[in-house]
């Protein structure tokens, strides 16, 4: 039954989230772990007259690894490319390349079979997009940013210059979107961020997934200094520290959840698009506005956000007020 239920999933990616168009080419790049996934979107792509191309890489060791070269280069010849996959591939240097020659992207990391049937998929889009491109625009227009929350986290950051994106898996020509997650963002000046997080939700990576207790991050000159709390600490400290590369300690990103339907589950593009979350991406950032290419991109994700930008509050404990 779960398989006859993925198929309307399946559509909803290709006629809302891609708006594809019959015999247009669609990409789904999938590794070994993906495959039902994979074949439910293909059939659907055959379904509505498009022409799916289904191509299979060695699942990724990191988030974060670029995909194989013939693979990235097919993605900037294709209209849609549609990336189910166990590690991220968003934030490499591929992806810039694809919708910078004009491809649309939907990526569905971490993606399980029943996220094409319940969750965030059966979000309204179109509904919410409105309320995140309004975000996006007061990031896109701010100079400073404060982050707090009442379990001590306090940090700023210089977004002045920095495009803000609006991520609402609805995608135009040179444009991605994670899916389901729905989510406002914007990179930091590099080097600006300092202060205090206090991560108490969720980090969806290396295992890690839902908090037992928070870590806490100390930031000066954006870049963390330290990690501190819990065994889920110690696991994120030796994890980052095992790249050998300075750049993954980078405050890449701040995105705030937007979908009404995400759960927070420990899967990263359930958790990512919670309401009343924020998240801090480490590490990349090339995708976002910034200028780092690191090792790998994680997403360490907090509950009830407050956030001012240029002395106006824009969200309250979690609460949108723009």
């Amino acid at each position: 039954m779960l398989e006859i239920q993925m198929v309307k999933g399946a559509l909803k990616l290709l006629n809302v989230c891609a708006s594809v168009k019959p015999e247009e080419e669609i990409l789904i790049i999938a590794d070994y772990n993906m495959e039902r996934i994979a074949k439910t979107i293909a059939t659907a792509a055959y379904q509505i007259g498009a022409e799916p191309i289904l191509t299979y890489l060695v699942p990724r060791k990191t988030d974060g690894q670029e995909p194989p070269q013939a693979i990235a280069e097919a993605m900037k010849r294709t209209d849609v490319f549609i990336a189910p996959v166990s590690k991220s591939i968003t934030h490499t240097k591929a992806v810039k390349a694809a919708i910078q020659s004009g491809a649309r992207g939907l990526m569905l990391t971490q993606f399980r079979d029943d996220m094409l049937v319940y969750g965030g998929i059966e979000a309204d889009f179109k509904a919410i997009a409105p309320v995140c491109d309004a975000l996006a625009k007061k990031f896109e227009e701010g100079k400073y940013l404060n982050l707090t929350t009442t379990r001590g986290t306090k940090m700023e950051m210089n977004i002045e210059g920095r495009r803000g994106n609006s991520l609402t898996c609805l995608v135009k020509p040179g444009q991605f979107s994670p899916v389901p997650n729905v989510e406002a963002n914007v990179s930091p000046v590099e080097e600006s961020a300092k202060g205090r997080l206090i991560i108490d939700a969720s980090i969806p990576y290396i295992g890690i997934g839902v908090l037992d207790k928070p870590v806490e991050i100390d930031v000066e000159e954006g870049f963390i200094k330290s990690i501190t709390g819990c065994k889920q600490a110690r696991i994120l400290d030796d994890n980052l520290k095992s790249f050998n590369d300075p750049l993954v300690f980078n405050i890449a990103e701040l995105g705030i959840g937007l979908n009404p339907h995400s759960r927070m589950t420990g899967c990263m593009l359930d958790d990512e698009g919670v309401l009343k979350t924020a998240h801090i991406g480490i590490g990349t950032n090339i995708t976002l506005g910034g200028n780092i290419k690191a090792a790998c991109h994680y997403d360490l994700v907090l509950w009830n956000p407050t956030i001012t930008i240029d002395c106006e509050v824009v969200i309250k404990e979690g609460e949108i007020k723009i």
